[in-house]
């Protein structure tokens, strides 16, 4: 007998403990999903920085394993114009720093990119046949997202206000992500691109549980048993965790991100917006502390990456993460350096214990 006091989305996805694997691109591949899936919980691969045969790979390692249900995930912005002006401005923002690393300030700009969901991962989907697919910022076009719900696969996004759920259930989502503004990476907002709107997990959570009848996932600043207990007991089905996993030795995530987890307080994330345009909460470093982490000046999403990148190139050979994104949560100083299977199994333990089932 089940002893979590929801199994709405365990007999949904076909699961046996309520722990979502949070799709984390850089950080997340195959290895860290097949051992999430081996312990119940919901594996996801991050998919919207891969290309087509990278997904179809990950997913073929993935198999292999026969670990359990799997979940891609994709992003649905609206590729923006390029802005040729804007992109001068940001890249002579960014110009003392070329000259102090040694980069070459007048080399093209690389091209930062993240694919939104289209016809070809569409066809790839159609093929792999996940058993969920996954959206960050909406949902796909109604043509793309009724053949994503043809091949069988359950259909989840993330909201961040009540609003953004009540839109997501209206157009067919079988879960709801109740991402909280604790939550590391990309805001899911969609709906406005105000920060004023961006609400706590566990305020969030039970407002969006009262809008919906589908099943709510909370996210955000959750990395315990007893976060994940305060979430079901708010009504939540499920919990999706990112922070807590990157501590895992199957994270793929670079030495200085991986250092910086280690030694940052809980109160040194922020949201920022200089890495790729949109909002994400990651380690303060040196350019969110000179820039400030919010700067007008950063190109639309995905773009402002770009121009970072040869900073990067020359920076993180050396051990510096002052010029990369290192995602993170607020509840980093509550992550274990634990094998994933293990975190995974302790966590549902604990969440159990505090239920007190």
């Amino acid at each position: 007998m089940n002893r979590w006091p929801d199994t709405r989305l365990l007999d949904l996805l076909g699961i046996t403990q309520p722990i979502f694997l949070a799709p984390m691109a850089g950080a997340g591949g195959a290895a860290l999903a097949i051992e999430v899936a081996k312990a119940g919980g919901l594996a996801s691969i991050p998919c919207a920085s891969l290309s087509l045969e990278k997904i179809r790979s990950e997913t073929a390692l993935f198999r292999a394993a026969d670990a359990g249900p799997l979940n891609l995930n994709f992003f649905c912005h609206q590729p923006p114009a390029m802005d040729e002006e804007r992109a001068a401005r940001w890249k002579a923002l960014l110009e003392p720093y070329y000259r102090e690393l040694g980069a070459d300030y007048h080399a093209p700009t690389p091209v930062s990119s993240r694919a939104p969901f289209d016809n070809a991962n569409c066809e790839l989907v159609e093929s792999l046949r996940p058993e969920v697919v996954s959206f960050h910022f909406g949902l796909p076009a109604p043509a793309l997202l009724e053949r994503v719900r043809a091949t069988g696969a359950k259909v989840i996004s993330s909201a961040t206000t009540v609003e953004e759920s009540r839109w997501l259930e209206a157009h067919g989502c079988d879960a709801i992500i109740a991402m909280g503004y604790e939550a590391g990476g990309h805001r899911g907002l969609f709906l406005s691109d105000s920060l004023d709107t961006q609400v706590g997990t566990m305020a969030l959570v039970p407002q969006i549980v009262d809008a919906v009848q589908v099943p709510v996932v909370a996210a955000g600043g959750i990395g315990d048993g007893r976060g994940i207990a305060a979430a079901l007991i708010l009504g939540a089905s499920a919990v999706q965790l990112g922070t807590a996993y990157l501590f895992s030795p199957e994270a793929t995530i670079a030495a200085a991100h991986r250092e910086a987890l280690n030694s940052a307080e809980a109160s040194q994330t922020a949201l920022t917006n200089l890495f790729t345009g949109r909002p994400a909460r990651g380690i303060l470093n040196r350019i969110m502390r000179e820039l400030g982490p919010i700067s007008a000046q950063a190109p639309a999403f995905p773009l402002a990456g770009g121009a970072l990148m040869p900073l990067r190139g020359k920076s993180e050979p050396l051990g510096s993460g002052d010029f990369m994104n290192m995602w993170s949560g607020q509840a980093l100083r509550l992550g274990r350096e634990l094998p994933a299977l293990e975190l995974t199994r302790q966590l549902a333990g604990q969440a159990l214990e505090k239920l007190g089932r």
